[in-house]
């Protein structure tokens, strides 16, 4: 069980940064959350890039992170803040309730995981307790989750499927990611196959739909 921040004292104030893209979605959330007697968000950013920055400047308990920012995914900005941020707890909250990326939280180091349909007292709970010290995770997410398995990709298929996007040919891909193009090829194929798709277009839309990428 990960411990509650050293700096967090019972009865004060507890420190959130949010991360949102959507600047009325953040301001909202914001204002709402500063609502809750016993939370302050601290910090606000719109890109995946300045969570790590931002949570090292101003030392939030609790990360409240959209997956999908510009810059860096929220995911990835957990598992860096799992490695440069200990003390502080990660709360992933998006709209893409997805299997694959509860997973992907969990193993970035996230403490929780909700989606944003539900109520802000139910994400304002969910905010204590991850910094209490419980894993708070959406009961319909975990049981998908289980019922999905685990991502069948690897990474190096991930990195092809997701390159291969906006109608990249097998040379662009193969120059992007320093690959020759029968690696690509060979990549490509795999991921259709372990995706039970026909085509790439079709791996690459199962995959996002799963939460695999």
């Amino acid at each position: 069980m990960t411990e509650t921040p050293r700096d967090h004292r019972p009865g004060s104030c507890i420190r959130v940064l949010l991360a949102e893209d959507q600047g009325m979605l953040r301001g909202a959330l914001a204002l709402l959350l500063g609502m809750e007697a016993d939370i302050e968000v601290v910090a606000q950013v719109g890109t995946g890039d300045a969570i790590v920055d931002a949570a090292l400047a101003h030392r939030p308990d609790v990360a409240l992170l959209d997956i999908e920012l510009p810059g860096m995914s929220g995911l990835d900005a957990a598992a860096e803040l799992r490695e440069q941020a200990p003390g502080c707890r990660v709360l992933i909250l998006t709209t893409f309730g997805r299997p694959g990326y509860l997973r992907r939280a969990m193993e970035a180091g996230a403490a929780g995981f909700l989606v944003k349909d539900g109520p802000v007292e139910e994400l304002a709970a969910a905010i204590r307790r991850v910094l209490s010290g419980e894993t708070v995770v959406d009961p319909a997410l975990a049981a998908a989750a289980l019922s999905a398995g685990p991502n069948p990709l690897t990474a190096r298929e991930r990195d092809v499927l997701l390159a291969s996007a906006d109608g990249a040919t097998v040379a662009d891909i193969a120059a992007a990611l320093h690959l020759s193009e029968s690696t690509v090829r060979n990549y490509l194929s795999s991921a259709i196959g372990r995706t039970g798709t026909r085509n790439r277009a079709e791996a690459l839309r199962e995959a996002r739909q799963q939460g695999w990428l």
